[in-house]
Parts: C-alpha cells; structure tokens; sequence
C-alpha cells in the first residue's frame, strides 16, 4: 500500500504541477487554451508516442512500479486497445527476399523499376511499400557523377518523332578486353520508341563498317528519315554521306561540345555502360558481341521504360500496331 501511495505521489504529482502550470500560462493568455509547453499560440500540439514507444513505457511503469495496465495507460494517457492490439500485417520476408533478388541481377534498377517487375510477377504490392523496403534492404543506387551546374540550351529547329523510325540516334562507346585490347561499340537507338536495333561491337571502326552495320540493321527494322549523330571522324567521313544521300536519309548532326542535342543516345549509352560494359569482363571479341547481344535483347524484351509507361520497347511497338520484327 505504501508503494502504491508513493507512486502516486511522483506520478500523480508531476501531472497535478504541470496542469497548475497550463492554468496559470491560460489565466495569462487571457483565458485562451495552450497547446503545450513552450508552443507558440496557434500551432498544433506534440506529436504523440508511437505505439511502439507507448507500450515500451508502460511496461516500465508496470514493472518499476507494480501496478496495473490500466493504471499504467492512464497516468500515461496512452489507450489500452493500442497496448492490447497485435498487428496482422502479414509477413514480407518473401517480397523483401524478392525485392533483394531483382536488385542483385539488376544492380542498376530503382524502386520503381523493380516495382514495375513485381507486378508483372503477379506482386500486389503498392510502390510506396517497394520503395520502403528496397531502403530499409540498403538498395538505393547514388550517382556518382555530380549534376551540372548549368542549364544546356536545346536545339529549338528539332521536333519529338512521332513515330518509329522517323529519328534514330546513334554513338560509340569504348571499352576494351581483358588482356587491353580495344573495343568499339556503336549503339544504336529509336528516338520514339526506345527500340534498339544494333548494339555493334568491333576491335576498330571506320566509316564503311558503318555503312555496313547500318545496312545490315536497315534490312530488317526499315530505313529510317533522320539519323542524329555527333561530329565523329566516323560520322562525317564520305562513305556514310554517301550511303546517307543514296537512301534519302538525313543526317543531323550535333554541334559542336552539345552533347544534349543527342540526349536519347547519350542516355541509352549510360544504361548499356552501366547495365552491360561495368557489369562483364569480355573475354574475347566474340565473347563482347555475345554479351552485348544478350543485353539488347533483355532491353528490347524485358525491361520496363518508364518513358513509354513502363512497357518494353517490343510490348510499345505491338501496342501501335507495328509488326514485331522488333524482335530480331
């Protein structure tokens, strides 16, 4: 009984002086309520404990202090149905295992890209929880490469393509073998439905290999009315202006230091770098082309785009209506 007594008194105390205080502070507000201790007049009260935080407390109440649950809650202005209540969230350790597997096989995939796999798994999953659990798993990706400082001006005389191969846009990209050896990899890509019809790789590249990859690609996706390049020794040498002029196909070129006058090429060369180059060792020339393949193929058939609502270039081009040659 003493200790009950004495727990009431510190408890009870506390509370009976800080509801003096709230007096007093009203009397000299003029009679008007106060939302809490040192708050300003108008802005809302503390945040309350988290369930969580709230049970832990009453646990230590009960076992400092040998009371009740009850008594506990109520000194503590805590409700005994959220003590009492259990959560029947069900267990995410499959998805969170899922969710870690996708991640590990596509190391260069975000939140929402792996949230859009998931639901064509089947998951029926909302993003916000992908996006909780991919960071609570430590997946989130930084960009190592700081942003510009400055704003790059646009070409103004261009349009947006409104169809397939009305604008393609190709690059090279450079990498070498496992021995040193160079390689030269042209990409190649549709500006409107984010098809790529090549990923080329060679040990040198001239302007008649162009010329070559550029028929053997053009024979099977059709010829296409603009191709956007840079000012390449490969890009302006006569063999391609020459296959250019014979095939009514124009040749835009950037200018010069504007790499953003390319901008749908220089993207899609950061995902092949990132996604294929940085993720394989290439053995042999023959070993690049295989893996580069491979990689095209998994753009082309697998992976969502958000550009073009999360569909893969082959499912955009069958929703248009285009033939699925898209495939080859």
């Amino acid at each position: 009984m003493a200790q009950e007594v004495c727990w009431a008194d510190a408890v009870g105390g506390q509370a009976a002086e800080a509801a003096r205080r709230r007096k007093c502070t009203s009397e000299a507000n003029g009679g008007r309520p106060v939302t809490g201790q040192g708050h300003v007049t108008g802005r809302h009260s503390p945040k309350a404990l988290r369930p969580a935080k709230g049970r832990e407390l009453v646990d230590d109440l009960r076992g400092v202090w040998q009371v009740s649950i009850r008594r506990a809650c109520s000194v503590l202005n805590f409700e005994r149905s959220t003590y009492h209540y259990k959560s029947r969230r069900p267990s995410q350790a499959g998805l969170r295992k899922r969710i870690r597997e996708i991640a590990e096989t596509r190391v260069r995939y975000g939140y929402r890209r792996i949230h859009v796999l998931l639901e064509r798994e089947g998951w029926q999953v909302n993003h916000k929880r992908v996006y909780r659990l991919y960071v609570e798993e430590g997946l989130q990706i930084r960009n190592k490469r700081p942003k510009r400082k400055v704003s790059a001006k646009l070409r103004e005389d261009r349009k947006a393509p409104t169809a397939p191969n009305q604008v393609w846009a190709m690059d090279f990209l450079s990498d070498q073998l496992f021995d040193g050896s160079k390689l030269r990899i042209l990409a190649i890509v549709d500006a409107f439905s984010r098809l790529s019809p090549a990923i080329d790789v060679r040990q040198r590249y001239k302007g008649s290999d162009v010329v070559d990859t550029l028929d053997r690609v053009t024979a099977i996706h059709g010829m296409p009315k603009s191709i956007r390049v840079d000012n390449g020794p490969e890009f302006i040498s006569k063999d391609l202006d020459l296959w250019a002029w014979s095939n009514g196909v124009t040749l835009d070129f950037s200018r010069p230091g504007k790499p953003t006058d390319n901008a749908f090429v220089e993207s899609f060369n950061g995902k092949v770098r990132a996604e294929c180059i940085d993720q394989n060792w290439f053995l042999s020339l023959d070993d690049a082309r295989s893996k580069c393949e491979n990689y095209r193929r998994e753009y082309n058939e697998e992976r969502p785009h958000s550009a073009i609502g999360n569909k893969t270039p082959v499912e955009f081009m069958k929703s248009i209506g285009q033939p699925s040659r898209a495939m080859v």
